[in-house]
C-alpha cells in the first residue's frame, strides 16, 4: 500500500482522508486509514447490500410491496417510491419520478428488519460488516445516513462490490445497472437532471454534469456521496474503488475538489 498525497486536495481546509483500492488490495491512502468519521448518505450502499443479501436469502423479494401504497422494495432501492427526501407524504406515484429519499431507505431498513426478525443494524453487522472484516464501522442511527466508518472499511466494502462474495455477481450487476432509465430527478447539491440515473442503492454517473465525479469518468461509474463530505465510487471500467472522508458538512469546498480528485485517482491508478 502506498502512502500518498493527492494534489487535488491541496488547499482543502478540512480533513481529507482518501483511499484507493483494486479488487485484491488497497493501492493508496492519504491520511489515517482507521480514523472513523460520519458516512452520512454513504451509509446507503452498505444498507442496500444488506437488503440484497436478504433478497438472495429469500427473506424478501424485490417486487413485493414495501413503503407507500403501490410501491415495492425495488422502488425504495432506486428512489422511485414517491416518498420525499424526509417525511411520509408521497410526492408522486411509484415509478414515475426519481425522488431521492432518506425516508425510503429508512423504510427499507424497517421492512428487512421485520422479515429477518432482528433490528436492521444487527442484520447489517451480522451479514455485511462482520463477514467482510469491516472492524472500524459503527452501524448506528438511520439506515439512510447514520453509519460511521473509516477509509479502510470503505475500501473493504469497495472490494466487495468489485468482486462480490456475499451476493451473486448477477445481483451485484443488477444493483449497478440503471433502474428505470429516463426518469427526471434531483441530485442534492447539483440540481435536476432529465435522466437521473440510479441503480439499487448506488447513483450512476451517466451524463450528469456538473457532478461530484469528474466528467471524464465512465457513465457506468457507481457510487454515492454524503452530506458530511464523504464519497465512495466503484469504477468497474478501471477495476477501482475509492473513498473520501472529511467529517464536515458538504459544501463548495467539496464541490471544488471532488471532480479533480476523482480524475486524479483514475489517472494515477486506473492503468496500473
Amino acid at each position: 500500500m502506498e502512502t500518498t498525497t493527492f494534489a487535488a486536495t491541496d488547499g482543502f481546509p478540512h480533513t481529507a482522508l482518501v483511499g484507493v483500492t483494486a479488487p485484491e488490495q488497497t493501492l493508496a491512502v492519504q491520511g489515517d486509514p482507521h480514523a472513523v468519521l460520519p458516512l452520512a448518505s454513504v451509509s446507503k450502499p452498505i444498507s442496500a447490500w444488506g437488503v440484497l443479501i436478504a433478497v438472495e436469502r429469500g427473506l424478501v423479494d424485490l417486487d413485493e410491496p414495501a413503503g407507500p401504497d403501490g410501491s415495492t422494495l425495488l422502488n425504495l432501492l432506486d428512489h422511485t417510491s414517491g416518498l420525499p427526501f424526509e417525511g411520509e407524504q408521497t410526492q408522486a406515484a411509484p415509478g414515475t419520478r426519481r425522488i431521492y429519499s432518506n425516508a425510503g431507505f429508512d423504510a427499507l431498513g424497517a421492512h428487512v428488519a421485520e422479515a429477518a426478525g432482528m433490528p436492521f443494524a444487527d442484520w447489517i453487522t451480522n451479514e455485511v460488516t462482520a463477514p467482510l472484516g469491516m472492524t472500524d464501522i459503527e452501524v448506528i442511527g438511520r439506515p439512510s445516513a447514520g453509519y460511521r466508518a473509516s477509509i479502510d472499511d470503505l475500501l473493504i466494502f469497495g472490494r466487495e462490490v468489485l468482486r462480490p462474495t456475499l451476493i451473486p455477481i448477477e445481483l451485484r450487476d443488477l444493483a449497478l445497472m440503471v433502474s428505470r432509465p429516463g426518469l427526471r430527478g434531483v441530485v442534492p447539491g447539483y440540481g435536476s437532471f432529465d435522466d437521473n440515473q440510479w441503480g439499487l442503492g448506488f447513483e450512476l454517473k451517466g451524463t450528469k454534469s456538473p457532478h461530484w465525479l469528474s466528467d471524464t469518468m465512465p457513465a457506468e461509474t457507481a457510487g454515492h456521496f454524503g452530506g458530511q463530505g464523504s464519497f465512495l465510487f466503484i469504477d468497474r471500467t478501471h477495476d477501482l474503488a475509492a473513498a473520501f472522508l472529511s467529517g464536515v458538512a458538504f459544501g463548495d469546498d467539496h464541490k471544488r475538489i471532488w471532480p479533480a480528485l476523482t480524475e486524479e485517482i483514475v489517472t494515477r491508478y486506473g492503468n496500473r
